[in-house]
């Protein structure tokens, strides 16, 4: 009997790129009309905070509620044309060296790459493509004639990545005893319960504590680099959307906490 396939499952920000890789986009959805320049400042502010902090269950729910109301009425053509136009200029300096190599090494190893964010596809999937990864899980927001409406029709965080993942498994058919799981966050310690090999990337403090309770393996990546000039990836598999689910929902959860801090100290 032949073996079941595998996996790797990988979170994006801040395991394969050193940043929210919605809020890296901030800049290029100004010069295009989208947002104003305050919310770009406030952007860079909660990449900051993003960094140093992390952000909790709570931050990460009113996070949501805000960028999808942001985003209400956002032209979904024009959305993926500047992510499309402006993509390796934002997001390839940024993507960790550590993170390429264990891509490459899963491939090589026959395994299917996922990456499984609750950012959007309209962000997630070109990121994914770039990268070489077969499949994506990501957010979707709510479409009617082409533009957001500010609802969000699957929101892929937390246990839902988990689920998102058996259920793609089964679809598959892999084997998640010998597939493998990477990610930052202490959101995300479902998703890396339910394979084999869970790893802990940069982690906060939290995930961190998850990570030595369970025995799994913490790794530090540091190095940001090029991707064209680091390695080139076949092209991404013709069944790269089969997850995906879109939508440009910021990672973070940081930038209402920023607004609610400025409030209390009103």
């Amino acid at each position: 009997m032949a073996p079941r396939p595998t996996a790797a499952f990988f979170d994006l920000d801040k395991t394969i790129i050193a940043k929210s890789s919605t809020l890296a986009f901030s800049k290029p959805f100004q010069a295009g009309g989208l947002i104003s320049r305050r919310a770009v400042l406030r952007s860079a502010y909660a990449q900051f905070v993003y960094l140093v902090g992390g952000a909790d269950h709570d931050q990460m729910e009113k996070m949501r509620q805000f960028m999808s109301q942001l985003c209400a009425g956002w032209d979904v053509a024009t959305v993926r044309e500047i992510v499309a136009d402006t993509l390796h200029n934002i997001v390839d300096p940024l993507v960790y060296d550590e993170a390429v190599s264990l891509i490459e090494e899963h491939r090589l190893a026959g395994r299917d790459v996922v990456i499984v964010s609750a950012s959007g596809t309209e962000v997630v999937e070109p990121i994914a493509e770039m990268l070489g990864a077969d499949r994506v899980i990501a957010t979707r927001m709510e479409v009617s004639d082409g533009c957001y409406t500010g609802g969000i029709e699957y929101y892929a965080y937390a246990e839902e990545k988990a689920r998102a993942i058996e259920e793609l498994a089964d679809t598959m058919g892999y084997d998640l005893e010998n597939s493998y799981a990477y990610s930052d966050s202490v959101t995300d310690v479902p998703m890396l319960e339910v394979v084999g090999h869970a790893y802990a990337v940069n982690p906060d403090k939290e995930l961190r504590k998850a990570a030595a309770s369970r025995g799994w393996p913490v790794l530090v990546f540091t190095k940001p680099v090029a991707l064209q000039s680091r390695v080139t990836f076949p092209p991404a598999r013709p069944t790269l959307a089969a997850l995906a689910v879109g939508g440009v929902v910021a990672v973070g959860g940081v930038l209402w906490a920023n607004a609610r801090r400025r409030r209390l100290g009103a």
